[in-house]
């Protein structure tokens, strides 16, 4: 295997959260894969760009030329290292798979960009991993106890081990003995010697589906990426489904995790996935506008205008315009030149960082009631920044409404929140938060407001039909290492040792 590695920080390399002092929640990665394609690499850099928001730290590539795997990595956007020919030309080949991350599990760093890459007794073996695993640290300390040498901090290279040391005699038996062990979410490209597996956990809580381009069968974790490269969504990879695609064309899927009740996340619906994709069957851009919608119709607001927190809160606030009847206008200025060169951890310089970024429309806004729809409120620290930007550009009234319930708990199924303690709505209740972000009402859609936006009925408590835990705490997996974490805390000597520490 050949592999290229680049550092193109490009002064624009930072740390996700910095750019916006981890007020927003992020989407830890993103995945492509294609098989008898002409060009894979290309097609799959192509699929990177249009997922690049879902990951913004490294991207990588790996593609198969019949004979052998070659690699290419680099810190930084996708343009940063897949935009040149050159590049290109170094990843030859029918099959390629790509990656777009941020760090949850093994932190940033060049060893932990994807796709990971390891020489089984099999032949090659490169994945590209969407999750997050959750007793990745048992299992590690496991395989390592039996002489297993880890490459990377990443929780995706358990995967690896685990196959690796398997003892059923094909790849794909290997794999699904692998996956059985595992706990989380994850959303799998696999590439071998023999062709592409593509595999979901089997409650489906990070996304993936399936296109056709020509003879060439694709995936990603967004249908968005097929429009780029000119392709046609088949269908979504189910939840527990294994697709193996050979390099004849024969594609195979089978179902080894038995049937469960599917929770794909529902975060998706409201700020991950790109407005232009489709997820559970339903358009997220019509999704967005029914949540802001119903955002109107449980929290209505006497005011002038509705004015979206760009961008991500348009959709909603699109809604929630047509529903209550009040004009729609652009009350904020997002510049899109801002480079994250400019981003500084103190708080001065954060708040200097939202003037950057957003800007109030004065001449429209100066002495009207108005409305903010923003998607969320994680810190809160931006939320009050703007509320103060409009107040300071004349706005007589500013009220603010979320188009998700309050944000807290942490998740662990492969997005990058902070810890729970620093959650505004883990900390304080709704008339607290209002008067931290200062605003002149505050309101949160409800859990079955949200569920009756994107098509349920409400949500069903006694089998919830997505993944909610980061509003209700209810987490449809185990933890186990969140569990054993929490288990040495207990047997610390004293109550006031930095958790860090365990």
């Amino acid at each position: 295997m050949a592999t290229t590695d680049s550092q193109n920080f490009s002064g624009n390399f930072t740390h996700p959260f910095l750019d916006d002092g981890g007020d927003k929640l992020r989407e830890e990665c993103g995945v492509f894969g294609a098989i008898n394609a002409d060009r894979a690499a290309a097609a799959t850099a192509l699929g990177l760009h249009a997922l690049q928001h879902r990951g913004q730290e490294a991207a990588g590539i790996t593609s198969f030329d019949g004979k052998d795997f070659i690699s290419r990595r680099g810190l930084g956007h996708v343009a940063e290292n897949f935009s040149s020919p050159e590049a290109i030309a170094e990843l030859p080949g029918s099959m390629a798979a790509g990656h777009v991350r941020y760090s949850t599990t093994g932190g940033a760093g060049l060893r932990n960009v994807q796709p990971l890459y390891a020489e089984l007794a099999s032949g090659g073996f490169a994945i590209a991993h969407n999750g997050n695993i959750s007793n990745a640290q048992v299992l590690r300390k496991d395989l390592v106890g039996k002489g297993s040498i880890f490459q990377s901090t990443s929780d995706t290279e358990v995967i690896i081990h685990l196959v690796a040391t398997s003892r059923y005699p094909t790849i794909a038996d290997r794999l699904v003995d692998a996956l059985r062990l595992v706990e989380g979410a994850y959303a799998l490209v696999v590439m071998t010697p023999t062709g592409m597996i593509a595999c979901r956990d089997p409650l489906g809580i990070r996304p993936l589906v399936m296109g056709k381009l020509d003879d060439a069968i694709l995936f990603a974790s967004e249908s968005v990426a097929f429009d780029v490269v000119g392709a046609e969504m088949i269908r979504e990879v189910e939840p527990g489904e294994m697709i193996q695609v050979d390099f004849e064309g024969g594609i195979k899927s089978i179902h080894p995790f038995g049937n469960q009740n599917p929770r794909p996340c529902i975060f998706e619906h409201v700020y991950f996935s790109r407005p232009d994709s489709f997820f559970a069957g339903q358009s997220v851009y019509e999704a967005r506008k029914a949540i802001g919608a119903e955002l109107a119709t449980e929290s209505p607001c006497d005011v002038d205008l509705v004015v979206p927190v760009p961008d991500s809160g348009v959709p909603a606030a699109i809604g929630y315009a047509q529903k209550s009847g009040l004009p729609f206008e652009l009350g904020i200025i997002r510049s899109h030149y801002v480079g994250r060169t400019f981003i500084q951890p103190s708080d001065s310089a954060r708040h200097a960082g939202v003037k950057r970024k957003h800007n109030a429309n004065r001449g429209l806004v100066a002495g009207k009631k108005i409305v903010l729809i923003d998607d969320s409120i994680v810190r809160g620290t931006t939320s009050m920044k703007i509320v103060e930007m409009m107040r300071d550009a004349g706005a007589s009234e500013v009220h603010f409404r979320v188009a998700s319930p309050p944000t807290a708990h942490s998740c662990f199924y492969g997005v990058n929140t902070p810890e729970r303690s620093k959650l505004l709505a883990a900390r304080m209740d709704l008339e607290p938060m209002r008067k931290f972000i200062k605003a002149d009402s505050l309101a949160f859609i409800s859990i079955d407001g949200l569920y009756r936006a994107v098509g349920a009925k409400g949500r069903n408590n006694s089998c919830p039909q997505f993944c909610d835990a980061c509003f209700t705490g209810d987490y449809p997996t185990s933890l186990t290492d969140i569990a054993q974490t929490e288990k040495k805390m207990d047997e610390l000597p004293f109550a006031d040792v930095d958790p860090k520490a365990a």
